[in-house]
């Protein structure tokens, strides 16, 4: 009877008891839910393996332990990072009764950065134990060598478990840790090959945050036999062929904010910077610039960490920013009495400006530590910085005016730019919200299922409009070439009428008035031809999205089409390619000589015109190459452009924020040396169709 009741009380609760509680050992929560701890099984996922390891290592140079990091891209996708710091600990644990490194590298939770007596870690970015265990969890291959106290240790392991004991192999008179590591392909399924730029971009970001610290990157892919001892340091001393960079900056966040205003012509001579220690923070350390722009670039970092979205820090930032700005106008009658105060939008225009803070116990928002939430962090930024800037302002009287009349120009333009705003769209509800002319709306007012074709040329237009689904596809032709917003303002913009009638279309206003949740297509998509006048149309308008609906992008929202380059039609078959390496692939399969192919026009009308070829009949091929939409007809733009279940199409994405703002400043702004060297560096990889 009591197992029957047993039975009946499981059934009645859907069958959930203890018995269906999972208790997952080890390091498998890792494995399980990798996204938990590193953010994404993508390709930023994939590169914070890198951040994870080179983060330990970098905590030992901020306690003033180390001073070269190197790291190493190998063959089969491995990574080495290698410093000469104390080494991790190898003795045995008291609690885990193992190596102290074997307890760090496959168990989560285990570090010598809780604010323990004697670790040496002030401050550290690495704060739950987990960073290098989780990196082994999710890697098929992981060594770690230890130069500790005159040996060498060694350990390996494969997807968080060890393969032996801890081991002394040698003797050594040097001091520091090496881990090498292959991510795990059943993990990250889009690829574990890693991007050098990308590596590269990082590390210079950190060799600014810690003065003094050298850190070396190499692409030794190939040239493997030159890396075969994962227990020797190389330190890059070896004159290695191989693509390689090293960086050391003494200067810090100065250097820094010089490194991102390179080719922008600076509003004041002084670059402002600041660095002290403040009530619950161990340093606060702001410098900034402003330029000659409409936009603005604010780096945040805690612990050395990289918030991209930003956190309490940034917050007392631009507080203190706003107050002291608009305290110095008045009380120096640089503003008249009538004009309004300055807000967060007018100080932050044209602004660069980097903000590090160093905390014992900080907080952030998820493992992979995006957005900082100490709240001792905005008071003392709040307080050091605002005091620090008030007196840089006092001491550099003409300085101080130049960003004055800056943030000045700032605020009457945004009122200039509110009242355009507001008359479009006031003239807008007064006529019911009229949609442009040229747009061919959807019937469809699921903005979920809508899409948005933003076709170059009416031609195009045209044919779009004939070839679309009518339900969900809604055209809007442009005439020529939009305006580059990339150095005007919106009041400028909106005197646009091809930006004023997007801006409609959109349905999501712009400026502080966008409301996304207002937004008439989920799918904005960029159709433009395929030669250099359509690729700078699709630029143009990813700078207008860029800068003025960022949102979109992140969301993704944003698509570029990709029209075919090829139409090839063998009889009756038709076939359309994409790049030319497809067709010729197609050629070199098919085996289809160059005395078949023939010009679409001439042999378009031979529906039986056959040529004898190696003793057998074979079909003329008639090719067609496309320079334009307003080449195709309804049906054929239908078929390779339009239809969902058979186009293909880029969604846009940034993945680092920074490089894209730098990228647009430089091909979009005025800085013609900059971008004339860029041109003349990248002229090899242009592929033009003339």
């Amino acid at each position: 009877m009591p197992k029957n009741k047993d039975e009946k009380e499981k059934k009645a609760s859907g069958g959930y008891d203890a018995s269906s509680i999972q208790v997952l050992e080890g390091l498998e929560p890792v494995r399980k839910r990798p996204g938990m701890y590193i953010g994404t099984t993508g390709p930023d996922g994939l590169h914070h393996l890198i951040t994870e390891i080179f983060d330990n290592s970098r905590d030992e140079a901020m306690g003033g332990f180390a001073n070269h990091i190197e790291v190493v891209l190998l063959p089969s996708n491995r990574v080495r990072v290698t410093d000469n710091g104390r080494g991790i600990p190898v003795d045995i644990h008291k609690q885990t009764k193992v190596s102290a490194l074997e307890t760090i590298m496959t168990t989560l939770h285990a570090g010598g950065k809780f604010g323990g007596e004697g670790t040496g870690y002030k401050v550290s970015g690495g704060l739950h134990g987990v960073g290098a265990s989780v990196v082994n969890a999710l890697s098929t291959y992981m060594k770690a060598v230890v130069h500790k106290d005159g040996g060498i240790y060694m350990q390996e392991y494969a997807r968080g478990k060890k393969k032996a004991a801890v081991k002394k192999i040698s003797k050594t008179d040097k001091h520091g840790t090496i881990i090498t590591f292959e991510p795990d392909p059943e993990i990250f399924k889009e690829g574990i090959a890693f991007d050098f730029n990308k590596v590269v971009a990082h590390m210079r970001q950190q060799a600014y945050l810690v003065k003094g610290l050298r850190i070396s990157v190499i692409d030794a892919r190939e040239t493997a036999e030159k890396f075969d001892d994962d227990s020797v340091f190389y330190f890059a001393e070896l004159g290695i062929e191989a693509p390689s960079q090293s960086f050391c900056f003494e200067g810090g966040l100065l250097s820094l904010v010089k490194f991102y205003n390179q080719g922008s012509k600076p509003i004041h001579k002084n670059v402002f910077y600041v660095e002290k220690k403040a009530t619950g923070v161990e340093s606060v350390e702001v410098a900034l610039q402003y330029v000659d722009d409409i936009s603005s670039r604010i780096m945040a970092f805690a612990n050395n960490i990289y918030n991209p979205e930003l956190g309490t820090h940034v917050t007392g930032f631009q507080t203190a920013l706003t107050r002291t700005l608009n305290n110095y106008a008045r009380k120096n009658g640089l503003v008249k009495e009538s004009e309004d105060n300055f807000t967060g939008d007018d100080v932050r225009e044209g602004l660069t400006a980097v903000i590090s803070v160093k905390i014992r116990e900080i907080q952030f928002e998820g493992q992979t530590k995006a957005k900082l939430g100490s709240v001792e962090a905005r008071g003392a930024v709040e307080e050091v910085f605002g005091e620090a800037f008030g007196t840089f302002l006092e001491e550099n009287p003409d300085d101080a005016r130049s960003i004055i009349a800056k943030v000045l120009l700032a605020l009457r333009a945004r009122k200039a730019a509110k009242a355009a705003k507001d008359s479009i769209l006031r003239k807008g509800a007064l006529e019911g919200m009229t949609l442009p002319g040229k747009l061919a709306d959807c019937q469809s007012k699921d903005a979920a299922e809508s899409e948005l074709f933003i076709v170059e040329g009416d031609s195009a237009g045209g044919t779009a409009k004939m070839g679309r689904d009518r339900k969900i596809q809604a055209i809007l032709p442009l005439r020529g070439k939009i305006l580059n917003i990339e150095r005007a303002r919106l009041d400028r913009m909106l005197e646009s009428e091809q930006i004023k009638n997007l801006v409609v279309a959109l349905g999501a206003a712009i400026g502080d008035t966008f409301d996304i949740s207002k937004l008439r297509y989920h799918k904005i998509i960029i159709a433009t031809d395929a030669d250099v006048d359509g690729a700078h149309i699709r630029t143009l308008l990813l700078t207008l999205f860029y800068r003025y609906f960022r949102p979109l992008i992140d969301g993704g929202h944003i698509c570029i089409a990709q029209p075919p380059l090829y139409k090839v039609k063998i009889g009756k078959d038709l076939h359309y390619f994409y790049a030319e390496e497809e067709k010729d692939a197609f050629f070199k399969k098919a085996k289809i000589s160059d005395t078949q192919v023939g010009e679409a026009e001439a042999a378009e009308g031979e529906k039986e015109n056959e040529a004898e070829e190696t003793g057998k009949k074979s079909a003329k091929v008639a090719v067609q190459r496309y320079k334009g939409l307003g080449e195709m007809n309804a049906e054929e733009l239908w078929e390779t452009t339009m239809d969902p279940a058979r186009r293909l199409m880029k969604r846009v994405n940034v993945e680092d924020a920074a490089e894209a703002d730098k990228i647009f400043e430089m091909l979009m702004g005025t800085d013609v040396p900059s971008r004339k060297a860029f041109i003349q560096s990248n002229a090899k990889l242009a592929n033009i169709d003339i």
